[in-house]
């Protein structure tokens, strides 16, 4: 593939404004956290003043994968409790799943089963802010849908090299993209100015042991992914489990005893979300 064109792809994928998901509220509510004497409050009333928005937002927050289900009451609440680079996470992902939903079957509840897999591994790891590894899985397949919507044309070719190649949807896109979800994952985290942490989980959810600067979040990504699909919960676009890297293991300090672990308490977890959508 010449360079010209994955360069032309790449203009293509970063339009992202032709998307018509991130609400305009989300841009004027990161100018104002810029500002240094910007209160929560204020953050919050802006918020607040985009109802659909909010009322997501706030299903989102009271949803299992945070950890507070049916505690969270406003948007002013949720920013006290999960800090605002978790909000706007949330809102740029409960936007973006209204495309999701029409263009990937099955890729929403994936996403969801992913990010209830990491908010658990980090509780159970004892690390601070589990919300944001929620964030961080909620948001790993992210490049998938911006792909679809931004090269439609592409897709059918994509789906078809997988099934006919039995390869992994990623090394199919590589294939006909030129690049992968997790390559749009980078350049879109940068595009919209997403934490640092959350940018190298999306980036390296596939190989862990490259993230420099955040292993951890990057292995936990990882690890949510690969045991949502051994629950089958949600599609990802492949067929199968993928490979459990050991690297992610070892940088987590994690026995497949304390694997087992965690897919025993996820059993129970996934019934509590099976009917959260936004439809």
């Amino acid at each position: 593939m010449t360079e010209d064109l994955r360069t032309e792809r790449k203009d293509r994928i970063l339009a992202v404004r032709d998307l018509p998901t991130l609400p305009k509220v989300l841009e004027e509510v990161s100018k104002l956290v810029e500002r240094p004497d910007s209160t929560t409050e204020q953050v919050a009333k802006l918020i607040s003043m985009d109802q659909v928005l909010s009322a997501k937002v706030l299903k989102m927050v009271n949803s299992p994968v945070y950890g507070f289900p049916g505690r969270i009451s406003s948007i002013g609440h949720a920013l006290v409790l999960l800090g605002f680079n978790v909000l706007r996470s949330i809102i740029v992902s409960t936007s973006v799943f209204e495309v999701m939903t029409e263009n990937m079957v099955g890729l929403w509840e994936h996403s969801l089963g992913c990010a209830m897999a990491c908010g658990a591994t980090a509780r159970m790891l004892g690390f601070k802010d589990a919300e944001e590894y929620s964030v961080a899985g909620l948001l790993h397949d992210l490049g998938k849908v911006v792909a679809t919507v931004q090269l439609p044309d592409l897709k059918p070719e994509i789906e078809r090299v997988v099934a006919e190649r039995d390869l992994y949807y990623l090394d199919a896109e590589r294939e006909v993209l030129g690049f992968g979800h997790d390559r749009i994952n980078a350049w879109l985290s940068g595009h919209w100015k997403l934490p640092a942490n959350i940018k190298e989980g999306l980036t390296y959810h596939h190989k862990p042991h490259l993230a420099s600067l955040y292993p951890e979040m990057a292995s936990v990504v990882h690890l949510g992914d690969f045991m949502v699909r051994v629950f089958e919960y949600g599609f990802s676009g492949d067929v199968g489990v993928t490979y459990l890297r050991p690297e992610a293991l070892k940088i987590l300090k994690l026995k497949p005893a304390h694997v087992e672990k965690l897919l025993d308490h996820l059993c129970e977890q996934f019934v509590e979300i099976a009917d959260l959508s936004f439809a």
